[in-house]
């Protein structure tokens, strides 16, 4: 996937330098659709303006929706109530910022009984260990037996000595259970010493996810929740993106995709005062929707030109339909008579008339292309001024 128009190594006037760039190369790609601009230009004289025939590529403008670089929605991993909330949409925060906090008073319980638990496992494995020494030291096996008195007393002086005279008391395998038996009580403590240490890393992870902190540098979009709020697992808490780079994803068609690559710079038309910029092919989806038959394109804006969830058209061309001859004139040159754009043109006695036409795609350089309603070599008015009115006719092909 290509990186947004100015990649997060740069500095800001890398940055510039990269959308001086990209303008540049918009323009240049741009060329093949206004091959006889510079013979309009030569052709207008004074206020009236000589149509011309523009030769190029046909295109379709397709809608799409600008959406941020890089977007996350943070969801609550564990149930509890909303005990901290950092801001609200549109505030800005730096990586690593805690943004949401859940209530982890039980969550610090439990880790509390657990370091308990802990220090009773070991020791039990200290004493375990003790226990093992003092068996290789001073085996229980030769040990005297217990007792009071004189049963005790008969038993040393008679009852052992009897066994060991006639091999009833094998006083080795004695001694080897002794320490098998003491090194099973060091394994046990160790084991329980183990156990206890997964269970806080688990009550530690938990902890961790009691809090949602920003994953990079970004601004809150939408908050779903507020401070008191009870949350379940699975339950979005908040909408998270970095702004600074905008792209449009647009679903193309399947037969405009092979005239596609990524890198390419196209035009694009933002919904606000109908502003031109160009954009660059960053990412073409490798799988087309079964059903629509459409291919899923992302295209990088330059920064700071347009706001996520904003509608935008972009304008792709269409190698596979024959190319088309459109007349060509000056964007000044059309009024509107309410939503009808037409323009005045000289009739055979000098005199501007109003004629309506159908607009076609805006190009570099302040002119428009027509589909219908003018012909070449008709001169029309550069800039109608305000006073200037006269009847209209009807548009000829």
């Amino acid at each position: 996937m290509a990186l947004p128009l100015n990649f997060k190594q740069v500095d800001t006037t890398m940055g510039d330098r990269l959308n001086t760039m990209m303008l540049t190369a918009w323009m240049a790609s741009a060329v093949f659709l206004t091959t006889d601009v510079i013979a309009v230009n030569q052709a207008g004289s004074g206020d009236f303006f000589v149509v011309q025939q523009s030769q190029g590529v046909p295109h379709v403008s397709l809608g799409g929706t600008v959406v941020p670089y890089k977007e996350v929605t943070l969801s609550a991993q564990l149930p509890g109530r909303v005990k901290f909330l950092a801001g609200i949409e549109g505030d800005t925060f730096e990586n690593g910022d805690l943004l949401v906090e859940l209530d982890d008073s039980e969550l610090t319980a439990k880790r509390q009984a657990a370091m308990a638990q802990l220090a009773n496992a070991d020791a039990q494995l200290r004493n375990a260990g003790v226990q093992f020494n003092r068996e290789l030291w001073s085996p229980k096996s030769r040990s005297a037996p217990g007792g009071m008195g004189v049963p005790n007393l008969f038993d040393q002086m008679f009852t052992r000595p009897m066994e060991d005279f006639m091999g009833e008391r094998d006083e080795g395998a004695e001694r080897s259970a002794d320490i098998y038996s003491s090194r099973i009580g060091i394994q046990q403590a160790q084991n329980t010493m183990y156990r206890v240490q997964a269970e806080i890393r688990a009550i530690d992870a938990k902890l961790r996810d009691a809090r949602s902190v920003a994953p990079f540098d970004g601004i809150i979009m939408k908050k779903f929740i507020e401070v008191g709020d009870t949350v379940q697992p699975g339950q979005p808490l908040l909408k998270y993106a970095d702004v600074e780079y905008l792209q449009i994803v647009v679903d193309v068609p399947g037969r405009l995709r092979p005239g596609l690559n990524e890198g390419m710079m196209l035009r694009a038309e933002l919904d606000v005062g109908d502003q031109e910029v160009p954009v660059r092919v960053a990412q073409i989806f490798p799988m087309a929707d079964a059903q629509r038959h459409t291919v899923t394109i992302k295209f990088d804006l330059p920064q700071g030109v347009s706001a996520p969830g904003m509608y935008a058209k972009v304008l792709v061309p269409d190698f596979n339909a024959p190319a088309r001859s459109n007349p060509i004139i000056p964007t000044s040159a059309i009024r509107y008579n309410g939503s009808l754009p037409g323009v005045y043109v000289m009739g055979e006695e000098n005199k501007p008339l109003l004629r309506l036409i159908r607009v076609g795609e805006q190009l570099p350089g302040g002119y428009t292309t027509v589909l219908s309603g003018l012909q070449a070599g008709e001169r029309v008015v550069r800039n109608p001024g305000v006073g200037i009115s006269a009847g209209w006719t009807s548009p000829t092909r």
